[in-house]
């Protein structure tokens, strides 16, 4: 049986009606750009999530560098972000012109390290961004509290987190912004590229409604030089007959998770370990194991998807070899990136395929 990584048929058939009368509906009012369905699956997303505002964007990386600009970071600041993780949670602080700093991450979540984060603190810190990796938040409570011991802004990188939680509050409501992707393959995912930013922060909302459309206020009003990132009517109108099924979906992500970690127990492999205090939605499904590429072949062979999320660290990317980090330096993530594998996971994926997966890696591990 071959198993791919990602099949989100049974999930488009779930919303197919839905979404074929909402196209029809934007199609007839021509309402391709800013139009009322997008304000619908803003306010829809922002309940979702517990938090006053949502400004949908053009993908997960602008809400990231929007949240910056709209803090005011630039020239001369530092951001501080987890060096496991993919890279445009550091482009979108470079693009702001400040300066990334890497610290490593905890072993058992692959998140950013709250007792590293806070070593790395300097006078010139303006900001932190907890990348919740996975599917899985960072250690909410610890970061915000070292954060507002220095005077340091909070911004969540909630890409691979739709409704996680954190004891009881969902992902992106803890800091002064959260940036959530709707890449395809995402949790929640449209059918092409987006992105939201969510916040309770007046100021931030404001600011990035204008950055997003030109820096304009009105029709011919720009306050602000601003940009062309705005998320497509069509888009809003798939996520938002997805947001109602996230829940159960993610559910499900668990279910697949449960069943992965019940027959992998005492093989050769390091399971994902989930923190009492919070709710994973298996995002992705990554292991650690000896003889990656080996195993991987194996898998490729039987007809099985597989994939590495993230094979090498930020810092020892060749485009940020300014950084002055070696290798070495962060030596958590560099071990974690050296045997990390991901495992095809998906909410329709049944008992047969996890089974199959499975069995043919204890076999070959």
């Amino acid at each position: 049986m071959s198993v791919p990584f990602i099949d989100f048929s049974r999930q488009n058939q779930a919303i197919q009606a839905e979404v074929d009368a909402g196209f029809k509906r934007v199609i007839e009012k021509s309402a391709f750009i800013m139009g009322p369905d997008v304000k619908k699956f803003e306010d829809e997303f922002a309940a979702f999530c517990g938090v006053k505002y949502a400004a949908g964007v053009n993908s997960g990386t602008d809400a990231l560098y929007f949240a910056l600009a709209a803090l005011g970071i630039g020239p001369g600041d530092e951001v501080i972000l987890p060096t496991h993780t993919f890279i445009a949670t550091a482009l979108c602080v470079s693009d702001t012109g400040a300066t990334v700093r890497f610290v490593d991450i905890e072993q058992e979540t692959y998140n950013i390290d709250p007792d590293k984060f806070a070593r790395a603190i300097t006078p010139r810190t303006r900001a932190v961004i907890p990348v919740h990796l996975y599917g899985q938040m960072a250690h909410m409570q610890q970061i915000c509290q070292i954060a507002g011991k220095h005077g340091v802004a909070v911004v969540e990188d909630a890409c691979q987190a739709h409704g996680a939680r954190y004891k009881a509050q969902r992902s992106g409501s803890m800091g002064r912004a959260g940036c959530f992707s709707f890449y395809p393959t995402k949790g929640l995912g449209g059918w092409g590229d987006g992105g939201m930013l969510v916040t309770n922060d007046d100021k931030v909302y404001q600011t990035v409604s204008m950055l997003r459309d030109y820096g304009r206020t009105d029709r011919y009003s720009h306050r602000v030089k601003g940009f062309n990132s705005r998320l497509d009517t069509l888009q809003a109108v798939v996520l938002s007959a997805k947001l109602r099924h996230l829940d159960e979906w993610n559910a499900m992500r668990r279910d697949v998770a449960a069943i992965y970690a019940r027959e992998l127990r005492g093989a050769a492999v390091a399971l994902p370990q989930q923190a009492a205090d919070r709710d994973h939605v298996y995002q992705t499904f990554a292991i650690r194991l000896k003889e990656r590429e080996r195993v991987m072949e194996g898998l490729k062979t039987r007809g099985i998807a597989s994939l590495i999320h993230y094979p090498i660290p930020i810092h020892l990317q060749e485009a940020y070899r300014d950084a002055g980090c070696a290798a070495g330096a962060f030596p958590v993530a560099e071990a974690v990136a050296a045997d990390i594998l991901s495992l095809p996971l998906f909410p329709h994926m049944t008992e047969a395929q996890v089974l199959e997966v499975t069995g043919a890696l204890k076999e070959l591990v």
